[in-house]
């Protein structure tokens, strides 16, 4: 049988490596460990492991494995020359080692280069049989020329010590292969001799803690050359981490460099639990803790040496072999770290500058004929800096000559050493409003979600979609898509211009730059009061400044249009603003006020511009002192939560669209002037906790869509609510006072998501089933003891969550629901049975009967084409499966824990893409089916408290390459070959499937187990679902 490790595979090779040796002699020691060694690297290596008989021939197959190889590692021993076998497979591999694409190395284990080269000593005993044989002559030939190439001799590496001889083997393979498989961006032009030589700096050889700078100007290539190299010899060592935005992250607040030294020790000890309460306890922490692995750590950006001594202070911080990248601007900064490796980034040259900005302007790699001259103008005034080079490509892109002539009319005014004014030719070709949404982005939002920067921009004035299209497109800002979300991101060479273009006018002034958000220029200008009319956007952070001077600092600044401020204070009581007191200007559009300190808004400030005011964690009780009634006829949306609200004129904000007023724990109800809100979309009460009655007129509220009354103390709904036709979301989870729904709640005919958890609800109206447009129902933790008969018409519903009910049965109906996907049952202590049809739920893709006392399965539940999660743990009465488990055919994970199970059914085996199977404390269950080995995709197996465990695996499983056994460690007498982790009772991994989904479980079972499931999948969907389960066992 052939085994091959894990990992990714050349380009132009099947094998990375072809092992070449005698079984007798290396099989289960030298070869072992060595084969062991390159897959821990993911060297992709070729091990032939079958028992060849003597006299028989090389097998076609394994010449097309020696051809499909890059390396190959001939061992040397004894015996080796005894097998006419590996003879003829050293004939091939020299053939091929004279062809350019493939290397050979010889290892010398138990004999000398100069017995195989002349066949003598114990090489020409083995050999003697073989002397009359018709292929002797070119045997001889063979062990000639590889005796003579380069290669190891045990006796005479690393003092005769395998394991050691072994590192060097591999290590030398990684850096062959890393040289060889090098794969960049194809826009990243003249990237890989740059990486070569930052790697040949590296000396990764070498048995030191070495510490490298790169330093060079802002979009020179520093990150982009750290990230590359990181990416290819990360591999190389036990632990990682790349630090990004070091400078950004450790200035943006007072705990920056200790989420940096946790990110650091999370990614190095793959510990995400790390807690640090100070940069000095972080310090010690990383002294301890990170000298025991051999670690890659990239600090990217960083601008001052307390930022080195915090995440890298000394070398003996780091084991040995540890390398620490350092990216800067600064060179002193590393001079002041007594960095003595620097590595300099070199600008591009004409040829790859020509070719990079042809890459963008054109999308090929020379210019068009008639724009050569142009081009070559372009690349020299951009002096080889690669972020100028590819914005003037996407500037340039797709104009005619005259607008590239002209642009080349303008380069010549502005001198090369002036970096920012050439980036500053995509904001001049911006029109006026890009160019405010731009200076925006640069001076206060970069890196926020998109969908935030729409908000405030359109709070202010501005066509926000458009305008982040188009700086998308002109290269001065980027996308980044991440954990489902889009944030804006911008070069910070770009950013810097951005900032620049604001400070240039007044360098020295900074009272008079039109956007403030440095802390310290923006409280000296405060407590100053030197405000004046040119500032219209300030974002503050402050724990120093009194909130009245605030206040009062703003006096002067007429034009303000943007404020946010976050403020800590240590006072507990309200203070009140004086009647003639300092008040926000009245151009304000928003307000953002995280930890308001006051009891109302300033008395003399009319907020007539408003469109946002957002004052979450604020003490806040009203919006205006009683005797004041100023209408805020511009507000769109208004964000109190959390703060001290009592009571709230929504006279006073006819327009608003969404109102969030959750954790208002003192809110005891809401205005009955509520049906003024026209135009509310949505309104959120969440942990309001005192809330008892919705207004009677809430009704005429005809535009809401989004109600959220979780964790209120509403007893009941009023029943004109169904008259809401344009409710989509209503949310009534943990209302612990909730007994019942209106009964005519199935006239809201856009309802999408009824969320009813943890609620007292016995019985649905009938009308529920008139809801047509429902996608997400959820019933979880409720006194629900039956559905309705007829659920035919929920013909949309795609999630339906009954866990933890007192559901008897399901109505055959259920079988009726074509879209659902989501059946979760888990916890129905009553259920015994499942509708016979329930095969005819075609779209469903998890099933979770867990802790049910489910008996059987229906025969048809194999028509389920889409079943990707089967749970049935805990089902303490069920004994056997389907026997056509094989029709399953999209089956990921299938927990059978802990039931009374005694076989698997053979077509068990047939499910090709199953990847979990649980079959913990399945006590009954005695054997795998023969085939099981069958599993090609199986990756988790869980088997503890089976008879299983203490049984030989069927020799099917060897097959199994990926596969990890949970639950003992006896089983593997026979399996020796299997890729196998094990870890009795402490199991932690991840999954990336097709729903977004989490579970925890906590087991006691005379020792402590905790397993962690996170399952991520393709599946689009808007709902997440969170389980936990606590079990206690008693058994022996």
């Amino acid at each position: 049988m052939a085994s091959s490790s894990t990992s990714s595979i050349d380009k132009s090779f099947k094998y990375d490596v072809f092992l070449s040796f005698r079984g007798e002699d290396t099989r289960t020691n030298f070869v072992d460990h060595l084969y062991s060694a390159l897959e821990h690297k993911n060297i992709y290596t070729y091990k032939d492991d079958q028992r060849i008989k003597k006299g028989k021939r090389i097998s076609d197959e394994l010449i097309r494995s020696i051809q499909d190889s890059k390396f190959y590692i001939i061992v040397f021993s004894k015996n080796y020359a005894s097998s006419s076998w590996c003879l003829d497979e050293l004939v091939n591999i020299m053939e091929c080692h004279k062809t350019i694409e493939h290397t050979a190395y010889p290892i010398f284990y138990d004999v000398e280069p100069s017995e195989v080269r002349k066949q003598s000593g114990t090489i020409g005993e083995a050999f003697a049989q073989h002397e009359k044989a018709p292929a002797a002559g070119k045997w001889r030939e063979a062990l000639k020329e590889a005796a003579d190439l380069s290669g190891w001799e045990l006796k005479k590496t690393a003092d005769g010590h395998e394991a050691k001889l072994i590192e060097i083997i591999v290590e030398h393979l990684a850096l062959e292969l890393c040289s060889i498989d090098f794969s960049v961006d194809e826009k990243l032009v003249g990237m890989e001799t740059r990486v070569k030589g930052l790697i040949s700096s590296l000396e990764i050889g070498i048995n030191d803690v070495r510490m490298i700078g790169i330093k060079g100007m802002g979009g020179g290539g520093k990150t982009t050359l750290a990230r590359v190299v990181f990416d290819q010899m990360s591999f190389l060592f036990e632990s990682k981490s790349f630090v990004e935005n070091v400078r950004e992250v450790s200035s943006s607040s007072l705990s920056g460099l200790m989420s940096l030294q946790c990110q650091v020790l999370s990614d190095v000890l793959n510990d995400k639990g790390i807690s640090i309460r100070g940069v000095h306890e972080g310090k010690n922490m990383m002294k301890r803790r990170m000298r025991g692995r051999k670690v890659l750590v990239v600090l990217d950006d960083v601008d001052h040496i307390n930022q080195l001594e915090a995440l890298a202070g000394e070398p003996y911080w780091f084991m040995p072999g540890s390398r620490i990248i350092i990216t800067t601007r600064d060179e002193k900064v590393l001079l002041a770290h007594r960095v003595t490796l620097i590595h300099d980034v070199d600008l591009l040259s004409d040829k790859e500058a020509i070719c990079l900005f042809s890459r963008y302007a054109f999308g090929r790699d020379i210019p068009f004929t008639d724009y050569e001259e142009l081009s070559e103008q372009v690349v020299r005034y951009a002096a080889g800096l690669p972020l100028t080079i590819t914005i003037l490509g996407s500037f340039l892109c797709g104009e005619d000559k005259p607008e590239w002539e002209d642009a080349l009319e303008r380069l010549k005014t502005i001198p090369l050493t002036e970096t920012l004014k050439i980036l500053e030719l995509s904001y001049t070709a911006l029109e006026d409003d890009y160019k405010e949404i731009f200076l925006d982005v640069a001076c206060i939002m970069k890196g926020w979600s998109k969908n935030k920067i729409i908000h405030v921009l359109e709070s202010c004035g501005f066509h926000a979609i458009i305008g982040l299209r188009v700086l998308q497109q002109k290269s001065l800002i980027t996308i980044d898509h991440h954990g489902g979300n889009e944030y804006v991101l911008m070069h910070d060479h770009i950013e810097e211009m951005g900032r620049n273009i604001v400070r240039r006018s007044n360098p020295n002034m900074h009272e008079k730059h039109s956007r403030l958000w440095k802390n310290e220029e923006i409280e000296y200008i405060l407590a100053n009061d030197l405000g004046t009319e040119e500032t219209r956007y300030i974002q503050l952070r402050t724990t120093k400044l009194d909130p009245y001077i605030v206040i009062k600092g703003l006096g002067k600044m007429k034009a303000l249009i943007y404020l946010s401020v976050f403020m800590v204070t240590d006072n507990p009581s309200i203070p009140e603003l004086d009647t003639f007191g300092p008040s926000f200007p009245d151009a304000l559009r928003y307000l953002e006020w995280n930890g308001y300190p006051f009891r109302s808004l300033p008395k003399t400030f009319q907020g007539n511009n408003l469109v946002k005011l957002e004052m979450l964690h604020g003490k806040i009780i009203q919006l205006w002192e009683m005797e004041e009634r100023k209408v805020l006829d511009k507000l769109r949306f208004l964000d109190l939560s959390y703060s001290k609200l009592r009571t709230l004129d929504l006279g006073l904000t006819p327009n608003l669209e969404t109102l969030n007023l959750g954790g208002c724990c003192d809110l005891v109800e809401i205005p009955g002037d509520i049906w003024m809100l026209e135009q509310l979309k949505s309104l959120n009460l969440n942990g309001c906790l005192v809330l008892e009655n919705l207004p009677e007129d809430l009704h005429w509220v005809r535009c809401l869509e989004d109600l959220d009354l979780s964790s209120t103390n509403i007893k009941h709904l009023p029943d004109n609510i169904s008259m809401l036709k344009n409710l989509k979301f209503l949310s009534l989870d943990k209302c612990n006072s909730l007994e019942r729904l209106p009964e005519n709640i199935g006239r809201l005919k856009y309802l999408k998501e009824l969320s009813l958890s943890d609620t007292k609800i016995k019985r649905l109206p009938d009308s529920i089933i008139l809801l047509n447009r429902l996608n997400f129902f959820k019933l979880r933790r409720t006194s629900l003891e039956k559905l309705p008969e007829d659920l035919s018409g929920l013909e949309c519903l795609t999630s339906l969550d009954l866990s933890s009910t007192d559901i008897k049965y399901l109505p055959d109906s259920i079988c009726e629901l074509k879209h659902l996907e989501f059946l979760k049952l888990e916890d129905c202590a009553f259920l015994e049975t499942l509708p016979n049809d329930l095969g005819h739920l075609e779209c469903l893709e998890v099933l979770d009967l867990s802790r049910t006392k489910i008996k059987y399965l229906p025969d048809n539940i194999i028509m389920l084409k889409n079943l990707c999660e089967l749970h049935l743990d805990k089902c303490l009465s069920l004994e056997k499966l389907p026997e056509d488990l094989d029709c399953l055919e999209c089956l990921v994970l299938l927990r059978l824990a802990q039931t009374k199970i005694k076989h698997l059914p053979d077509s068990i085996c047939m499910l090709k893409h199953l990847k979990s199977l649980d079959l913990n404390h399945c006590s009954l269950l005695k054997k795998f089916p023969a085939e099981f080995g069958r599993l090609e995709c199986l990756e988790h197996l869980h088997i503890g408290g089976t008879s299983i465990s203490q049984s030989p695996l069927p020799e099917s499983i060897l097959m199994m390459k990926c596969l990890c056994v949970y639950g003992s460690t006896g089983i593997l007498k026979s399996s020796d070959e299997i890729q196998t982790f094990f870890s009795e009772y402490d199991d932690q991994y991840d999954y990336q499937y097709d729903v977004t989904y989490d579970y925890t479980y906590d087991y006691t079972y005379d020792y402590t187990y905790n397993y962690t499931y996170n399952y991520t999948s393709d599946y689009t969907s808007d709902y997440t679902y969170d389980y936990t389960y606590d079990y206690t066992y008693d058994d022996e």
